[in-house]
Order: structure tokens, then C-alpha cells, then sequence
């Protein structure tokens, strides 16, 4: 874990979250009391079945499908409180989370760099200084070399580091990445996975991966479980930390 996490306020703290859809016999519970804190600079993965809760949790965590009751606390700053949001969660999110998903979802018209540099220009920062901070980002995670190639000429592991810079590019707290060597075969998922690591120790953002991926759970400083939308330490995480599991 990154020292810079010793003073700094937890990337995010959540409590008691609950996520209910629909009502009566209908009703259905996704998500229960679930709480959670990482620290910045810490990498943790969320294991667990389909249809555990994970990406519900996640979602929730990035803002994009609150839960029904709870509260959330992203860098020491309250964003929402049972159902009620506390800040603007759009404008929050662009500027303070960065999202990484199974399919990079790069923007096919847009070279590396561009798909990059855009996300800096949504949040006001001039073309130029966008494009030198995205070179910088694609120089740091080892394509470079690749900032002229458009998507498809990218294979999909180059394509998934270009989605991490994007994620990377305004500097956000916490990074959110559901699934994201789903369609990478062993090698390049792990190259992945390690460069999550190296984000979160090396640049103090704190990452929070689901996966079902149990080959690379040594990247992470730990894990927990998901089942029946409630969440657990694994057992991984209880044998590598021991009593300091909690």
C-alpha cells in the first residue's frame, strides 16, 4: 500500500448500503448493509458469483445507480446520504472517479492519445496541456509508441491500458474497474492487473476490481467476497493478513 495513504482521508468510506429493487412481491434486495473502506493507494479486489451484488456495488461506490439507503464518503467528502445526494454526483464524478470496464470502450474514431486527451478537455483543461498530460499517462503505462493507432489497430491488452490512462487522466481519488480482463487471456489479463497495482502504490489512487479471476489475487493488497448481495473478507485475504484480516 502507497505511504501516501498514512494522512490522508479514506478514497472511500461506505456504510450500511442497501440496494432494493422494485417493491411488495416484486421486491428484490441486491445489495444489504454492506460497508467498506479503502484506503488511497490501496488496489482490492471484490470476488464473488454472478448475480452476488458486485457491480451493484460498484455502481453504487461510482456514483452512476445510488443505492436505496446508506451513506458514501469519496476523499473525506460526504456525497450521499440514504437516497439523497449531497453534492452534484455528475459533475463529483467526473472529477474525482475514473471507471474501467470489461470492453475498454475507447472511441473508435479517436486515436489513443485523443480518446486520452478528451477526457481532459470535458473537464475544461486547454488541448494542449490535455495532450502533454496524455502523452505523459500513455509514456507511463508503456504505449506510447501507440498514441497515433485508433482503436482497432490496438490489441485488446494495449486497448485496456489506453481505457486506464483515460481512467487515470484528471487525477482521480478512487478507479472502479468491473471485469476488466474478462476478454484478455491470462498473460495480459495479469499485465493488467499489476498495473493497477502499480497505479494505486506508485500515484495513491485507490482501485477497486471486480473480478472472477483468481490467478492474479497475489496483485492485490486484499480481497473480499460478495454472495447474496452482503460482503465478507475472503479466505485469501484472512490467510495472507491473518488477525489483522478484518
Amino acid at each position: 500500500m502507497s505511504d501516501l495513504s498514512a494522512n490522508s482521508p479514506p478514497a472511500i468510506a461506505a456504510f450500511q448500503l442497501t440496494k432494493v429493487y422494485g417493491s411488495g412481491n416484486t421486491e428484490v434486495v441486491a445489495m444489504k448493509d454492506v460497508s467498506l473502506t479503502v484506503a488511497c493507494g490501496e488496489v482490492v479486489a471484490l470476488l464473488g458469483p454472478s448475480g452476488a451484488g458486485k457491480s451493484t456495488l460498484l455502481t453504487a461506490i461510482g456514483l452512476i445507480n445510488p443505492p436505496t439507503s446508506g451513506r458514501i464518503v469519496i476523499g473525506g467528502t460526504p456525497v450521499l446520504e440514504a437516497d439523497r445526494a449531497l453534492v452534484d454526483l455528475r459533475a463529483f464524478r467526473r472529477q474525482h472517479l475514473g471507471f474501467i470496464f470489461q470492453k475498454a470502450n475507447l472511441i473508435p474514431f479517436l486515436n489513443a492519445v485523443e480518446n486520452v486527451q478528451v477526457a481532459l478537455e470535458i473537464n475544461d483543461v486547454p488541448p494542449r496541456a490535455a495532450r502533454q498530460r496524455a502523452m505523459e499517462l500513455l509514456d507511463y503505462l508503456g504505449v506510447a509508441d501507440r498514441a497515433s493507432n485508433l482503436p482497432d489497430a490496438l490489441s485488446g491488452g494495449q486497448q485496456q491500458r489506453v481505457a486506464v490512462a483515460r481512467a487515470l487522466a484528471n487525477q482521480p481519488s478512487l478507479i472502479l474497474a468491473d471485469e476488466p480482463t474478462a476478454a484478455l487471456d491470462s498473460h495480459r489479463g495479469r499485465q493488467v492487473m499489476e498495473l493497477f497495482r502499480k497505479v494505486a502504490h506508485e500515484r495513491g489512487s485507490a482501485v477497486m476490481v471486480v473480478t472472477h479471476d483468481h490467478r492474479s489475487l497475489d496483485v492485490f493488497d486484499r480481497t473480499y467476497e460478495m454472495e447474496d448481495g452482503q460482503l465478507r473478507p475472503s479466505r485469501e485475504n484472512k490467510e495472507r493478513l491473518g488477525p489483522r484480516a478484518k
